[in-house]
């Protein structure tokens, strides 16, 4: 495999791991934080978009390269800084073009194949439970951990109850008051309506006679 080709696959590589971090995050947000449900094919949408947005960086980035390599032909003179390029680098230039316009065809080979797409998304489910599986555990250590178990348990315990105290207590405390003042309205809605059924029926009985 020649440079160009290593590059390339190595800049794949990375391109779909990025994706996949995007979809495993989308995939927390929709399902957990937004409690919604798994859905395959919406997933497979949302990753073959991820995957033409990279392949789109990438073209970018060759049109870039392709931009900085003409304006460096023809010029011999030292460089003043890192993008500052001269003749010399066109060679260089054009084979980091090449690249990007490689990688990018690859993303959206990538993107337009069914069942790659399926192990992507496939994967960055795994991933998304992995990061969910793991919150849950180290949740469960912390409110299983006793006292024997825990060496800073004593440590800790009074930044426990002081988040308790603050946090915990507050919030309860505001639901309660706000559960109260529905009922009071509520309350308030049915003693206005008992009374003018009341009134309404006593206008009726004095106009009947």
């Amino acid at each position: 495999m020649g440079r160009t080709k290593e590059a390339i696959a190595e800049g794949l590589s990375i391109a779909t791991a990025a994706a996949r971090l995007t979809v495993r995050n989308r995939i927390l947000v929709e399902t957990i934080a937004r409690g919604g449900q798994f859905d395959n094919e919406l997933f497979a949408e949302f990753a073959r978009a991820t995957l033409s947005s990279l392949a789109d960086e990438q073209d970018q980035a060759a049109d870039r390269v392709t931009h900085q390599r003409k304006r460096a032909w023809g010029r011999f003179s030292d460089s003043s800084g890192t993008h500052d390029y001269r003749d010399r680098d066109t060679r260089n230039l054009r084979r980091r073009a090449k690249q990007s316009r490689g990688v990018a065809k690859e993303l959206r080979a990538l993107a337009d194949d069914p069942d790659r797409v399926k192990t992507l998304v496939a994967d960055a489910r795994i991933a998304a439970w992995g990061d969910v599986e793991a919150n849950l555990r180290q949740r469960l250590d912390v409110e299983g951990m006793t006292a024997d178990a825990d060496p800073e348990y004593a440590q800790m315990r009074k930044a426990r109850m002081d988040a308790l105290r603050m946090v915990d207590l507050a919030r309860l405390a505001s639901q309660a008051k706000r559960r109260a003042k529905e009922r009071a309205a509520s309350d308030d809605v049915a003693a206005r309506d008992d009374e003018e059924a009341v009134t309404g029926g006593k206008k009726k009985k004095s106009s009947a006679r």
